[in-house]
């Protein structure tokens, strides 16, 4: 029996891919039902489905389960101060678009097939209040009865996220080490509701950007017509969430800076006003196991802030690498109770070992992508080298991809392959264009086919 903790989108896909093995699990979550209960309100950043996260639901063989659920981005479309547009594509293929999907509508989804499997058995409104690593057990209350269950714990899987319980357990009793890097900046959801009858009041192909310096604004596209916006801001300093004291000042900042967006978001002030600010940062913790009885997957291990829009697909990433790294290993069921604390305990060993590198290089990559986002993107030596990195990948296809799209695109090239291979190219972009070069036409790609020979072998 396999005990998950946290059945959000990671430990539900991961239930389901472990029953899916033969393995029996029992599914634990603090919340109630998400079918059944509305979506917090102002607290979720719409999520994006990429390449990472795709592969790994049509793994589990979900991924047809979400159908209207995902709504297609093509690229960004940036909001310059002056009320201009610039449109950047993600990528250079029909293939190469990012999904927009709602945390909430998501989870459901996936709830709804866990829950027809035989094999997995769901608990909601259980919340786990403690490890005892000692005597291998858990305590874990029911919330609707107010009492506690003690469950073995041999494995406890731990997907409750960035606020991860089980990791602040294994912390508390110095069996890890673990902390959480505030960025320093936070953010507060806003909506752009829908025009009539459901219509999208902006382009719904692409996932839009005001970007303006040390801040900006994003927003994805709902099913519904409207649109989840985010404001990102540093917490503190002079322009900040604690410099705007009272609606006067959000007003006035609101209107400075996003004239355009305000005119669409009628409630804004209201709902900057009620509501909190959102913590961005990024979890880590060393290492993501004790023994063979327990271990932290996705954000409970390593969470990130959101700006490569990676989160979610990094988790469906660890799952199935845990997967896989479950099956090498072969702990099951009908295996002698020493034998399979063992058979976890290397499971766990070899998961954390083949995981670690990439979900760093990509924790990494998500803080160097807040400033391409809130401040690069509208710059004109950005656009130049965005485009010139797709002439070069239609140009040398097997041997220069964009960091970009090797991240979001290309499931099959590790993150930190993404992130070694992108700082090489993003060394040749700037040789490319230096000095006079302000166009595509006046790039010299002689120089760029011995520069990318000598530096980037073929993928």
């Amino acid at each position: 029996m396999i005990r998950i903790v946290g059945a959000g989108p990671t430990g539900a896909l991961l239930a389901i891919l472990l029953e899916r093995r033969g393995l029996e699990v029992e599914l634990y979550e603090a919340r109630p039902d998400p079918r059944r209960a509305p979506a917090d309100s102002g607290r979720s950043i719409n999520l994006a489905l990429a390449d990472r996260g795709i592969h790994a639901l049509k793994v589990a063989g979900v991924f047809a389960d979400l159908g209207s659920k995902l709504l297609p981005m093509r690229g960004r479309l940036i909001h310059h101060s002056n009320r201009e547009t610039t449109f950047q594509p993600y990528g250079q293929r029909p293939n190469e678009v990012i999904y927009s999907v709602s945390r909430h509508s998501l989870n459901q989804a996936l709830i709804e097939v866990a829950e027809s499997r035989p094999g997995i058995r769901l608990y909601f409104e259980h919340r786990l209040e403690s490890a005892d690593f000692a005597a291998k057990t858990a305590r874990i209350r029911d919330l609707q009865a107010d009492r506690v269950v003690t469950v073995p714990m041999q494995p406890m899987l731990a997907t409750d996220g960035a606020g991860s319980i089980m990791r602040r357990q294994m912390a508390a009793q110095r069996l890890i080490e673990a902390g959480e890097t505030d960025l320093e900046h936070g953010y507060k959801e806003l909506t752009i509701p829908a025009g009539p009858n459901g219509s999208f009041r902006m382009a719904s192909d692409a996932l839009h950007i005001w970007p303006r310096g040390n801040f900006m604004l994003i927003a994805l596209p709902n099913s519904d017509g409207s649109f989840t916006s985010t404001l990102f801001l540093p917490k503190r300093g002079p322009v900040s969430f604690a410099s705007l004291r009272d609606t006067p000042s959000v007003a006035q900042f609101l209107t400075q800076h996003f004239p355009d967006a305000l005119e669409l978001m009628p409630n804004a002030i209201e709902d900057f006003n009620l509501h909190p600010v959102g913590f961005l940062g990024t979890v880590s913790a060393n290492p993501w196991h004790v023994q063979g009885q327990a271990t932290l997957i996705g954000d409970a291990a390593h969470a990130m802030v959101p700006f490569h829009g990676q989160g979610m697909n990094c988790c469906f990433e660890d799952c199935i690498e845990f997967d896989a790294c479950a099956a090498r290993d072969g702990p099951g069921d009908r295996v002698a109770p020493a034998e399979r604390v063992g058979s976890w305990e290397r499971t766990f060993g070899e998961f954390g070992r083949a995981r670690r590198p990439n979900t760093d290089a990509i924790a990494a990559m998500a803080v160097d992508n807040y400033l391409e986002m809130r401040e690069t993107v509208a710059e004109s030596e950005f656009r130049l080298q965005h485009a010139l990195s797709l002439e070069l990948e239609r140009r040398f296809p097997r041997r220069f991809i964009p960091r970009y799209s090797m991240v979001m695109f290309h499931h099959e090239i590790p993150y930190l392959t993404a992130q070694q291979r992108g700082a090489g190219q993003s060394e040749i972009l700037t040789q490319l264009t230096q000095g006079e070069v302000h166009s595509l036409a006046e790039v010299d790609f002689e120089c760029a086919e011995r520069l990318i020979n000598a530096a980037l072998p073929p993928l």
